[in-house]
């Protein structure tokens, strides 16, 4: 959507008063370029009174807005269905034709018959309907620069100019661009940049069209771009193409990867309907009238080292009529289906990433160094830099917009106070050829021995071989001119200007660029930390979600690493409307399965690309293929991502039981519980993994109605777990040891110490059996849950007990996982009773721990527990991001048991959900407000602890077309009261039992405000 009014900017103008609202199609609000044959509509009720469910609903769709009644609908009339769904309801109504605009409503009754209300009109537009690159592109072609050299300077530039068919009968009633390409593009028509309205404005893109397995798939975009397209005799369709992933290190070891280079290509149609009723199209073509050059300022590009920009090259007009390319060089085709013939073009499902401007940071401070003093005598060698005090703004507001002047040696460092991912925009000034390098780094440098500059500087050695540098070539406007990175992206806190001669820097701001747009959920308390803590997960999704959900944002890598990915999804999905993103994502891993995976069957470490894709043992990460579509579904309640993928997972679970028999072992793990200072045996790990899997698997297979694969997966699930309890369980002179000490841990991970040991009774191993049930009776699990108890109490004894483990280094109430374990610790000790030592961890600020990072400074999570400390510097270089979300997988339970709103998983999506709030034994935390927008509605679920402790306070949300079951802490089922009235017997609410202080109850959906007697 370019320029003025959009679909999505009609529907921000509709009155919204009736009941019915929310409508998506395809899980997005009036989605242009839908390709789904049978699309899936959803909905939500809301409703003041009590108890409201949905009884019937009748959708219709129609080809304008004035046939949407029953009478009149031509293309879907449902009739009145009875049912309660109101998510992924699929489209049953005549075929779907491509580039066509769909006007469509709904009518919804209760469960008694009445009418409740009917939707305003909601839209949806069809993209091109094909997948093979030839239908519905009208002859559209891949092009690129004639003549040109992949990996040669210059980004190409192609133009073409086209004479309209207006008239005076005649006018352009809507235009419609289709495009991708072989790269990342920036487009513009008749002198306007593309864009997509975002919060009520057009914006900004950051890299189209993302990132995918380009000799499997590749995604185009649709844009609205009537506005672009005015009334006058011509268009101009303009596009600059960069490496983005497609060309660069960072696809290194892919299949599509080549060493001397890949050559870039746009394909595009840009489609223009008349007020007539006729057609024209523009497309690519390499005989077509299209023109290109290298020459302008787009110098360099690379997704890890940066963009080179001389703005002496600029062309001005050449987006715009008139602009004379005569000399410039023509286009030529290129042959990408002749070497990969069985891609396919898809339109891109969900959100692209786009800037934000809310989120946009100014400077906090602005330093000023003229050089380095005190290397001698300095602890680490480096010394500091030297601050000039009169151009140093240390004032944030001030900083926010002063301007900086630095010459040839002096160095200006930026402090945009949050790390962050994205480009800086920029003003700047000074005489044209001038030089300026803008380089980004998440840290400044202290005095310890890893660092990699004077204390002061920006700290860059993370980065290891990524350059991340904007260098903007000056063209001499005594005005000043302004520019950001469009080919590129950075991920960063702090940037270190240089200059080649004396400019002045202004107005420089870190603009963030995200896939997670619309964000769904929060949880907020009493306690600053956990508040920081929370602010910093969520800020590490916004960087780490950028077409693909990414390991890091800043050094040499951004890869989509699939175990991050999996133990993050349910936190990530709490906190934004991340469905279509991660079901894109997760067709991005079954391709690479049958592209990089062993056999074409084991899920891979990395998607897309090849980089890094181990092809050893790849349990926790590979898992991810069944671990996402599950928790997808629980978490929307479409059961598409289930079956879409389900012959995926059948081959990857066959691979496996193919690979190890009748030993019911997992494939073997090299990366085991990743970065977990207490080191657990890979290969259990692998186990655990393989039984999770397993089970889940069996769970789905029920849920689509594979009974029969659902029993064979049972099945296999008890023997994996037989199998673990006769190798791992010990129960030596009655004692029960979790033998996870048998086998070596990960053996690549970086900085690890060589020396160190496997240990038995680890906190992960002892988390996984809890979780699975991977015990034989109810003695060992209070066993097994005492064991753990005592690993992370770590007190005076239990260090003289275990003089060799790893945890005489740490203190007491610490955890002791990596990336396998984050997510489960918490849950599983709460669900087993110890909901204490779960929030003991969550306030704990030695290391390890969640409040070490914040304790320390940081804005977003790190990868190492231990990545960064005041006392002792910076971790082990060779894996050190400091924007990293895996650890940020706590969120999930701060969601799910500190707030209490929790999923069912018999009942998929919120359909019937748990109100579970856990207070804080510590008493640290004595408020805490959560809510989250299901796909029901929002829930809310908020406790405060008052009069000095003996009464709980409670207000819950429970969306219409929804239940709960409640379970509240309370000393008696008595005590748990609605105004004066004991909840128990308040209309609408059924009781279910009191035990162990907890009342239970099943609440129809309403507004609840409740108090409870703690003691």
């Amino acid at each position: 959507m370019a320029g003025g009014t959009s679909a999505a900017a009609e529907t921000s103008r509709r009155p919204h008063d009736s009941p019915v609202r929310g409508l998506t199609v395809e899980h997005r609000t009036d989605p242009l370029g839908v390709d789904a044959d049978r699309p899936r509509f959803g909905w939500r009720t809301r409703s003041a009174g009590r108890g409201w469910r949905q009884g019937e609903y009748q959708i219709l769709v129609a080809s304008s807005p004035g046939r949407l009644t029953a009478a009149r609908a031509d293309v879907w009339n449902s009739g009145r269905v009875r049912s309660s769904d109101s998510v992924a309801v699929r489209y049953a109504g005549k075929s779907l034709r491509a580039s066509t605009r769909y006007h469509w409503t709904v009518s919804v009754w209760d469960a008694d018959g009445r009418a409740a209300g009917t939707a305003s009109p909601s839209v949806f537009e069809t993209g091109l309907m094909s997948t093979d690159g030839v239908a519905g592109w009208d002859g559209a072609r891949w092009i690129g620069m004639k003549g040109k050299a992949p990996n040669s300077a210059g980004a190409p530039m192609l133009r073409k100019e086209e004479t309209l068919k207006t008239g005076s009968r005649r006018q352009v009633r809507e235009a419609r661009l289709y495009i991708s390409a072989l790269g990342v593009y920036e487009a513009y028509v008749n002198g306007h940049r593309v864009t997509v309205e975002q919060d009520g404005v057009p914006t900004i893109e950051l890299l189209p069209p993302g990132w995918t397995n380009y000799d499997a798939r590749v995604n185009y975009m649709t844009y609205d771009v009537t506005d672009l397209v005015p009334r006058r005799p011509d268009v101009t369709l303009a596009v600059v193409l960069g490496n983005g992933w497609y060309n660069g290190r960072v696809s290194d070891g892919s299949t599509y990867y080549a060493k001397d280079g890949n050559a870039l290509a746009v394909k595009a149609k840009l489609l223009i309907r008349y007020s007539d009723g006729t057609t024209q199209t523009v497309v690519t073509a390499p005989d077509g009238g299209w023109k290109a050059t290298d020459t302008g300022p787009y110098r360099a590009d690379d997704i890890y080292d940066g963009q080179t920009y001389d703005a002496r090259e600029e062309l001005p007009g050449w987006t715009s009529h008139g602009f004379d390319d005569a000399a410039w060089p023509d286009v030529e085709r290129v042959a990408f289906e002749d070497k990969y013939p069985d891609v396919r073009l898809l339109a891109y499902p969900g959100e692209t990433a786009r800037f934000i401007d809310r989120w946009d940071r100014r400077p906090q401070s602005i330093t000023l160094a003229t050089g380095v003093t005190g290397q001698e005598g300095s602890p680490n060698g480096r010394g500091r830099i030297v601050v000039d005090p009169a151009r140093t703004v240390t004032d944030p507001a001030q900083a926010a917009s002063a301007s900086v002047t630095i010459g040839s040696g002096e160095t200006a460092v930026f402090d945009l106070g949050q790390n962050m991912v994205g480009v800086a925009r920029y003003g700047v000034r000074g005489p044209a050829g001038a030089k300026a390098e803008f380089r980004f780094g998440e840290m400044l440098n202290d005095d310890s021995a890893g660092a990699d500059g004077p204390e002061g500087s920006v700290y860059r050695a993370n980065l290891r071989s990524a350059k991340a540098t904007s260098t903007y070539i000056l063209k001499g406007d005594p005005k000043g001119e302004t520019h950001q990175d469009s080919l590129t992206f950075y991920g960063f806190r702090y940037v270190s200007v240089t200059a080649s001669e004396t400019v002045t820097i202004t107005r420089l701001t870190g603009r963030v660029a995200t896939s997670a747009v619309r964000e769904t959920g929060t949880v907020t308390t009493n306690d600053p930390d956990v508040n920081k803590l929370a602010s910093n997960i969520r800020w590490g999704q916004r960087g780490n979600y950028l077409w693909v959900p990414t390991d890091c944002p800043q050094r040499d890598e951004r890869l989509g690493w699939t175990g991050d990915t999996q133990v993050f999804a349910t936190t990530g999905l709490y906190n934004v409307d991340a469905g279509v993103f991660l079901s894109h994502f997760q067709d991005t891993v079954v391709d690479s399965q049958t592209i990089y995976g062993a056999d074409k069957a084991q899920y891979t470490g990395v998607a897309p690309g090849g980089r890094y894709n181990f092809p050893g043992g790849g349990s926790g990460w590979a898992d991810c293929g069944v671990v996402l579509p599950w928790t997808l579904w629980q978490m929307t309640g479409d059961a598409t991502v289930v079956e879409h993928n389900w012959s995926s997972m059948v081959r990857y679970l066959d691979w496996i039981q193919e690979q190890t028999g009748d030993t019911y072992a997992g494939q073997g793990s090299l990366t085991g519980d990743w970065l977990a200072p207490q080191k657990t045996s890979a290969q259990l790990m692998s186990d655990v993994y393989y039984g999770y899997s397993a089970q889940l698997m069996a769970r789905m297979a029920q849920a689509i109605g594979r009974s029969t694969e659902a029993e064979a997966y049972e099945r296999l699930f008890g023997r994996i777990r037989q199998a673990f309890v006769t190798k791992y369980l010990g129960t030596d002179g009655g004692r029960v040891t979790l033998k996870s000490g048998l086998g070596e841990a990960s053996p690549i991970e970086p900085g690890a110490d060589p020396n160190q040991k496997t240990e038995d009774n680890s906190q992960s191993a002892l988390l996984w059996v809890l979780k699975l049930g991977f015990y034989e009776t109810e003695a060992q699990r209070r066993t097994l849950v005492g064991l753990l108890a005592d690993n992370i109490g770590n007190d005076a004894a239990y260090k003289e007990a275990h003089p060799d483990s790893i945890r005489v280094r740490y203190a007491e109430n610490t955890l002791s996982v990596g990336f396998l374990g984050v997510n489960v610790l918490a849950p599983v000790l709460t669900d087993e009773g110890r909901a204490d030592l779960a929030y003991k961890l969550l306030h704990q600020d030695a290391l390890p721990s969640w409040l070490f990072s914040v304790k320390n400074g940081a804005t977003t999570v790190w990868e190492r527990w231990n990545s960064y400390s005041e006392d002792a510097g910076f971790g082990p270089v060779g894996m050190n991001s400091f924007n990293h979300y895996a650890y940020g997988a706590i969120m999930e339970w701060m969601y799910a048991y500190m707030a209490g709103i929790a999923r069912d998983p018999d009942s998929p999506g919120f359909k019937r959900f748990l109100l579970q709030p856990h207070l804080d034994p510590t008493g640290k935390i004595t408020r805490v407000s959560g809510a989250y927008e299901s796909p029901y509605g929002e829930i809310r679920s908020a406790w405060a602890v008052e009069e000095g402790g003996r009464t709980l306070a409670y207000e819950a949300v429970v969306p219409a077309n929804s239940e709960a079951t409640l379970r509240l802490p309370a000393v008696s089922a008595d005590s748990v009261r609605e105004g004066r009235t004991p909840l128990a017997r308040v209309d609408g609410v059924r009781f279910l039992g009191h035990s162990d202080g907890v009342s239970s109850y099943r609440l129809l959906s309403g507004r609840y405000r409740l108090t409870a007697d703690l003691r």
